[in-house]
């Protein structure tokens, strides 16, 4: 099965959802304007097994398999709705169960939804500093989203689309310069760039274990 090259993942549980509806419309014009496949996923696509999972083997084969998309992914295009003034908990459960160099180098859109303006800052005070942990290359152009700036629960409003097209340019020096047979043939070289930082994570937390001890 061809994995997506562009993957949308959100964190709603709610139907319909102005999350998604956001998460669909940037992967959507993302897709189009760079000639790729996407996929959009919700983390409730990863239950039941995620709430009770210590780490990415304890996931069912169908949430492993999600995983795999959002790892092997081209670009990614993150999204959260606001609760009480932060993301909510089972989504930053499932990221803990990545490995810290999951995101190393790979573009991704943070963005996120709220009822009002004064959520307006998650995207810069905790999401991106969580994907900065991850050495992802998070866009300049982050999208916050309020109840305004949509026309139903499913459509955006021409001002928010305006954003997305700002946004979804940003992708530009990752996406537009690489046919896909440059994609085809650089296929194994970031899993050998993961690869050789993942060792050094795990060096490095050796050494600072034994300091400890």
């Amino acid at each position: 099965m061809t994995r997506p090259a562009i993957v949308g993942f959100y964190g709603s549980f709610s139907s319909p959802s102005r999350t998604r509806a956001l998460v669909e419309e940037i992967a959507r014009r993302t897709a189009h304007q760079y000639e790729r496949s996407f996929e959009v996923m919700d983390i409730g696509q990863f239950l039941p097994s995620l709430g009770a999972a210590h780490r990415l083997s304890d996931l069912d084969t169908k949430a492993r398999r999600l995983v795999d998309h959002l790892l092997q992914a081209e670009a990614l295009i993150v999204a959260r709705p606001v609760y009480k003034g932060s993301y909510a908990g089972l989504f930053k459960h499932f990221i803990d169960l990545l490995e810290p160099t999951a995101f190393i180098g790979k573009p991704v859109l943070l963005a996120a939804t709220g009822g009002g303006d004064r959520h307006a800052l998650i995207v810069e005070h905790q999401l991106r500093p969580l994907f900065g942990f991850f050495e992802a290359r998070t866009l300049a152009t982050g999208i916050y989203a309020s109840e305004r700036d949509f026309v139903d629960q499913t459509s955006v409003s021409p001002t928010l689309a305006d954003r997305l097209d700002r946004a979804i340019g940003q992708f530009a020096p990752y996406l537009a310069s690489r046919t896909r047979d440059q994609l085809v043939s650089d296929s194994d070289a970031p899993q050998a760039d993961i690869a050789i930082a993942r060792g050094r994570w795990r060096a490095s937390n050796r050494v600072s274990n034994a300091n400890l001890g």
